[in-house]
């Protein structure tokens, strides 16, 4: 499974693509930051961060993508940058049918470090041992999309299986429901 995972943030926004599997080694395909001059119009600075998630989309063809969730800050003007970011990100992945999932931080460092509370000097540390890197990427941006990409192909793809299963056991059920009713059983 290839998995792009984005870090949004107006002014860096972190673009991570890994290649794996649970269980399997990982593999960096690539990693960049898309960053957009914080005194353009924010429509320019949208359309920047766009243009940047679109190039690595077309050039990874990613099967799944990650973003980091919006989480409450004490600073408004943050997550609002960081929701518009998330927004565009949103839309790209929806013009190509790719599938989107929304991670917490939490559940990013969970993931990654085994702890929910982990620093970003142990998520960086962390996120270039697992790809066997020699040193974190830089910025931090730039490791916590990897950090998501990863959070993603190991906890996503469980959890994608699971919903599988129950629509596959839903489906299960309607068709005996049915098979039931036209066969002139009762249930």
């Amino acid at each position: 499974m290839r998995v792009l995972g984005v870090d949004p943030g107006l002014t860096r926004c972190g673009l991570g693509v890994v290649d794996g599997a649970p269980g399997r080694r990982l593999t960096l395909v690539e990693v960049s930051v898309a960053r957009s001059a914080s005194d353009a119009p924010l429509e320019q600075r949208l359309l920047t961060i766009e243009a940047a998630v679109d190039a690595v989309l077309d050039a990874t063809n990613p099967d799944a993508v990650a973003v980091e969730r919006v989480f409450s800050q004490h600073n408004v003007r943050t997550v609002m940058g960081v929701a518009q970011v998330s927004g565009v990100v949103l839309a790209a992945a929806a013009r190509r049918g790719l599938p989107v999932a929304l991670h917490t931080p939490s559940e990013v460092k969970a993931s990654v470090t085994g702890h929910g509370r982990a620093d970003k000097a142990q998520v960086g540390a962390m996120v270039a041992r697992l790809l066997g890197l020699t040193d974190a990427p830089k910025p931090a941006d730039a490791a916590d999309a990897l950090a998501l990409a990863i959070c993603h192909v190991w906890r996503g793809s469980a959890q994608s299986r699971l919903l599988e299963a129950v629509a596959a056991s839903n489906r299960g059920v309607a068709s005996r429901a049915v098979t039931g009713r036209a066969s002139g059983g009762t249930r």
